[in-house]
């Protein structure tokens, strides 16, 4: 059956299904309905997790041998498939047979980008569908996330005033996970369970610490030894990958839109560049030099690792990107759909 984000919850708790197919592009909410059908699973006695990435190349045997085998200590297993593209290929058909009769003791989590219509309507989806549960994942809209925003601090146990939810939402520009750590930083600072406009404004003022647009700027200026500086404030902060990765390509699109605007000669700022900066002066004057189409391959990249899609370090992926960007090191030649 096909389960929405907020039904999640109570699907979980009537019935644990074989088979779970979470699929969408938004970071957060996509982690979130991963955590709680993990934590349900756990919950119901499922101790053991096996991890495999379905990328080029993989060998669909060692999901089939996983899923067959007995587990050393005979525990109940979750067996997780992460998979970005949505396609199986070679192993459409196993994931179709999964869904149908899946192993005892094993639940199957299987964990994709969004879905287009042709995936959606392909057997092994449908099989998940008819089986098993599948929870699509939407972004949250422009017009939405003040209302999200509200709802989620309820939820936390705080009034958000409409104007504050408005003032987060503007500054966090569509992006859930900053939107989150905004709620829980306000939350600290609260008094009487309430965050208004004001405490939104005196936080936003009274911030001294490292913040990702601050990264993002400094690399795009060219000053490696203060961008990296500053990563490193932020991996000591807690702060997320995701959301430093985030300010990073939000720079790169307004180079990238910047570059398209001089070659086109228009002076406007076109429409569909959603969540682009307006880079600095000392950024524009390297802008012949930068390598974007690289920077936003390599920032593809770094985005597998932190989503669990691609083996490697989040924080290295980070370091590498901030310093290629900021010209500390020299680009390694990379494949992929943008063109210089």
């Amino acid at each position: 059956m096909r389960v929405n984000l907020d039904q999640l919850p109570a699907a979980l708790a009537r019935a644990l299904a074989g088979i779970y197919l979470v699929s969408g592009d938004e970071p957060l909410l996509a982690g979130e309905a991963a955590d709680a059908i993990r934590g349900a699973a756990r919950a119901a006695g499922f101790a053991d997790r096996q991890v495999f990435h379905a990328e080029s190349g993989f060998d669909w045997g060692e999901l089939r041998n996983a899923t067959q085998s007995l587990s050393l200590f005979a525990e109940r297993r979750i067996i997780e498939l992460r998979m970005p593209s949505g396609k199986p290929d070679k192993g459409a058909a196993q994931l179709a047979q999964l869904a149908a009769s899946p192993p005892p003791d094993v639940l199957v989590l299987i964990v994709t980008a969004k879905l287009d219509k042709k995936a959606t309507d392909s057997a092994w989806v449908q099989a998940v569908i008819r089986h098993g549960v599948w929870v699509p994942v939407w972004p949250v809209g422009a017009d939405a996330l003040p209302g999200w925003l509200r709802a989620r601090a309820h939820a936390a146990g705080v009034e958000l005033e409409p104007a504050a939810a408005q003032l987060i939402a503007e500054r966090v520009e569509g992006n859930l996970l900053a939107a989150k750590q905004e709620l829980e930083n306000l939350k600290l600072l609260a008094q009487a369970d309430r965050i208004g406009r004001d405490l939104v404004l005196r936080s936003v003022a009274d911030s001294a610490r490292y913040d990702v647009f601050q990264l993002a700027g400094a690399a795009a200026a060219g000053d490696a030894a203060r961008a990296l500086h500053i990563l490193g404030g932020l991996k000591a902060e807690g702060r997320e990958p995701t959301l430093i990765l985030w300010a990073l390509v939000r720079e790169l699109r307004g180079l990238w839109q910047a570059r398209e605007r001089r070659r086109l000669r228009d002076t406007e700022r076109g429409g569909g560049w959603n969540q682009a900066s307006t880079p600095s002066p000392q950024a524009l004057a390297r802008l012949a030099a930068l390598p974007l189409a690289s920077l936003l391959v390599q920032a593809g990249g770094a985005d597998r690792i932190i989503k669990g899609l691609a083996a490697g370090d989040a924080w290295t992926a980070l370091v590498g990107l901030t310093a290629t960007f900021a010209g500390a090191l020299q680009p390694r030649f990379v494949s992929g759909r943008v063109a210089q």
